[in-house]
């Protein structure tokens, strides 16, 4: 898309595909907020229902609306990038919102901190109904090194980063079947494909991550099939393991174990959000196999996980799913 002046300075990139509950909410929010110098770059992934219909409703000349084949989350965030224009690029799914003043304040972080490539920020949680739960994010915002991204994520989710386009473009690569088309996602992933390209843009592209204080993204927490997902999510984690092992083995040797345990209380903290005491047990011992670290480095968020675990098998299944979601503070599941 050519400017007649000069393009935006930010560039935000939303995939869509099937998200027509939620899709208007996200667009609105991007609308909304009070750094107005963007450009939103709606990604149609291809899906089924109304989502891009719902995006064509809305009469902004800042929105354009690309359409492809699906080829996944990771896929429509690299047809967005190629889109974009702007200096920053900064990613939003459609499921996601932002709050009003989130571009402004990393569009000062950035403009003030030209060494940082990677602005991000907390988030806030909200359930499948767009209400505020009790769920938080409280990561390290500064002096971020590679192992921090690689076993605690401190960017989060895929909705919360600003990043330099420059610094994405030091690690874009040809698609391995597509050889004109470039990617910064690797489209093989169909989760965790965020946290591999964060740890490449820290090991190969060298950029520096730091982190504003004000949660500004809010994060939508569904449930549904939750032994499968978190079976799929620790899979797809380790394709990343396997991938970081090919490129940067030294790293992956020193801080595989201790990021697979740090992955696994995740995953075990997520069952008891969703109320799955058995699994997440099972998910904690193995995190403990793992390596202890997680144990030592935070013990009161390791043994809190442990002890909702162990309560959780003491009760019926179905008492403590709805003690979960009432010490989330949000519904879950529909």
């Amino acid at each position: 898309m050519t400017y007649p002046h000069t393009p935006p300075k930010v560039s935000v990139v939303m995939p869509v595909y099937n998200v027509e509950a939620y899709v208007a909410e996200a667009v609105q929010s991007v609308l909304a907020q009070t750094y107005a110098d963007f450009e939103l770059i709606i990604v149609d992934d291809g899906g089924q229902d109304r989502s891009i219909a719902i995006c064509q409703g809305f009469d902004d000349p800042r929105i354009r609306i690309v359409h492809q084949t699906n080829r996944g989350l990771a896929g429509a965030r690299n047809t967005g990038i190629l889109a974009a224009c702007g200096e920053y690029v900064g990613f939003l799914d459609s499921d996601d919102r932002w709050l009003p003043e989130k571009l402004a304040l990393h569009v000062i972080h950035l403009d003030t901190n030209p060494d940082v490539g990677v602005s991000f920020c907390p988030s806030r949680f909200i359930d499948l109904h767009g209400q505020p739960m009790r769920i938080k994010q409280m990561p390290k915002l500064d002096n971020i090194v590679p192992e921090d991204i690689f076993c605690r994520n401190p960017v989060g989710n895929g909705s919360v980063p600003v990043i330099r386009r420059e610094a994405l473009a030091a690690i874009a690569f040809p698609h391995p079947k597509e050889w004109a088309r470039l990617c910064y996602f690797d489209e093989s992933l169909r989760q965790s494909e965020d946290i591999e390209c964060w740890l490449r843009l820290a090991l190969i592209g060298r950029v520096r991550f730091a982190g504003i204080a004000p949660a500004l993204t809010e994060y939508r927490v569904g449930g549904g099939g939750l032994s499968a997902q978190i079976l799929r999510q620790y899979e797809t984690w380790q394709g990343v393991a396997d991938r970081l092992e090919r490129y940067a083995p030294d790293f992956a040797a020193a801080h595989v174990d201790r990021a697979r345990a740090y992955q696994l209380r995740y995953l075990a903290r997520r069952a008891v959000q969703l109320g799955d005491a058995n699994m997440a047990m099972t998910l904690w011992k193995e995190a403990m196999r793992s390596s202890t670290r997680p144990l030592i480095e935070e013990p009161i968020k390791s043994a809190i996980t442990f002890a909702a675990a162990a309560f959780g098998q003491l009760i019926p299944a179905e008492r403590f799913a709805q003690l979960a979601g009432m010490v989330a503070g949000g519904r879950l599941v529909a």
